[in-house]
């Protein structure tokens, strides 16, 4: 049986459900929809079963079966992927990890926890924080997202400034590799120095090596007090000179993002919400100081101190600070709510030369499909810019195509989030050496010999 093949023996689902139970493996159409299109509406493809595993033991037998037919597999979590690498494009099937939904307890002296692969962010912060502790990753999708799949994109989110991405969080983790082998080191030591660290080499993976189970996660000091504020800026410029000052000059910095004016006024006419400023601006700042004494007077002062701010909105009360997120995290849903699909091109930028790629990549754009709305806005605390691109169809790949080769060529990453995926397979090799590829080949062999685990996703072909 071909991998990938959407013609599958009837033994084959039966042995799964003898594994995994009648009840967990879904074949009715109307019920797998859902499992077979990302959350962009851009990658949709078809899957014969999906099946929803209720441990490591049942994924392992899985794995075991897949390998026996040569039936190739999809990993996927809370399906919040923006670059095809969570459905089944080729007609794999999709083996879901939401029933392993464990979390904790906390170690509380360590400042650790232990959860399951189908555990949500969210639920993951509250863990952390009953525990007295937070967990350093946040991101606009945290009720959905699962952290297997934050794992498997290496997600990094709001605080990666101050905490560092997913990759920085994880001590250790329980993984069913490509080759059915269950491999398992929770223990959570800091110093810990026997040999290759698996548990890094499997975030960012995508699924292609196996399934991450479950991961042993820092947890980070509690920063109770925050205080967050909006800028208006004369131009992006300054909203980015604004920003790497405040990382200079703001120790208790914990997040800065840039939003622009047409993207913001978007959001206020999607979401009702109304303006944060009383006159608009050609760009916004919106930062956040958080740590365990009152941040207010620490925050201001390096504002008055910074140049082109035109106007300023402080919040101290969490409501109203959710508030002033709500325009950045507003961004997504308003840009969706444009008709077909966006492309959706999350890069990273190296910061001297972000303000001028910022001011250039409307025009890239616009040479190659004239009359594209861009809409740009990102961690540019980190150097991360969100390129949003409608007007555009969702195949049509000229735009991926000029984005990624003008961030490579400034030394930028095409991929600074969600993975590289289907999307951005093929311009993998603008910011990998032929060495470095031949090397994950090489990896994956090794970890996936029959090359099973999802076979179409970042790796590419040879």
């Amino acid at each position: 049986m071909a991998c990938g093949s959407s013609s599958f023996d009837p033994g084959f689902i039966r042995a799964v459900v003898d594994v995994v139970g009648r009840a967990h493996v879904l074949t009715d159409p109307d019920v797998v929809a859902s499992y077979e299109i990302d959350w962009t509406g851009r990658f949709r493809g078809s899957t014969p079963a999906v099946v929803r595993p209720g441990s490591s033991e049942e994924l392992a037998a899985v794995v075991a079966l897949c390998r026996a037919g040569g039936v190739a597999v999809v990993p996927q979590g809370g399906n919040t992927g923006m670059v095809g690498g969570g459905v089944p494009l080729h007609g794999e099937v999709v083996v879901s990890l939401r029933r392993l939904t464990g979390v904790g307890p906390a170690d509380v002296a360590a400042g650790q926890l232990t959860v399951q692969a189908g555990a949500t962010l969210a639920d993951v912060q509250v863990a952390a924080r009953d525990a007295g502790w937070e967990y350093g990753v946040d991101l606009g999708g945290r009720d959905s997202a699962t952290i297997g799949g934050n794992v498997a994109t290496n997600a990094g989110g709001l605080r990666v400034l101050r905490y560092g991405d997913t990759r920085a969080q994880v001590l250790g983790a329980q993984a069913v590799l490509g080759t059915g082998d269950v491999v398992e080191h929770l223990g959570g030591l800091l110093k810990d120095n026997t040999g290759y660290p698996l548990h890094l080499l499997m975030c960012g993976s995508e699924g292609t090596l196996g399934f991450v189970t479950a991961v042993r996660l820092r947890l980070v000091a509690p920063a109770p007090q925050r205080v967050a504020a909006i800028l208006g800026m004369k131009d992006a410029a300054s909203a980015l000179a604004a920003a790497q000052a405040l990382r200079l000059g703001l120790p208790t910095l914990s997040a800065a993002e840039l939003m622009l004016r047409a993207g913001v006024e978007l959001v206020c006419a999607v979401t009702g919400a109304p303006p944060p400023l009383p006159s608009p601006h050609e760009a916004y700042l919106l930062v956040e100081a958080s740590g365990p004494a009152d941040p207010t007077l620490e925050l201001t002062a390096a504002v008055a101190g910074l140049s082109g701010v035109e106007d300023a909105a402080v919040a101290v009360d969490p409501r109203r600070i959710a508030a002033l997120f709500r325009y950045r995290e507003g961004h997504t849903e308003a840009v969706n709510s444009l008709g077909a699909p966006p492309h959706k091109l999350d890069v990273t930028l190296p910061f001297g030369v972000l303000a001028e790629m910022v001011e250039r990549l409307p025009s890239i754009v616009d040479a190659v499909v004239p009359g594209a709305a861009v809409w740009l806005f990102g961690h540019v605390g980190d150097g991360n810019v969100h390129v949003n691109v409608t007007g555009v169809a969702p195949d049509d790949e000229r735009v991926d195509e000029a984005v990624f080769r003008a961030v490579a060529g400034v030394g930028g990453s095409i991929s600074a989030e969600h993975g590289i995926g289907t999307a951005k397979r093929k311009w993998l090799e603008l910011n990998r050496s032929p060495a470095e590829l031949r090397a994950f080949a090489a990896i994956k062999r090794a970890l996936d010999p029959d090359g099973i685990m999802n076979p179409h996703v970042l790796v590419p072909p040879a």
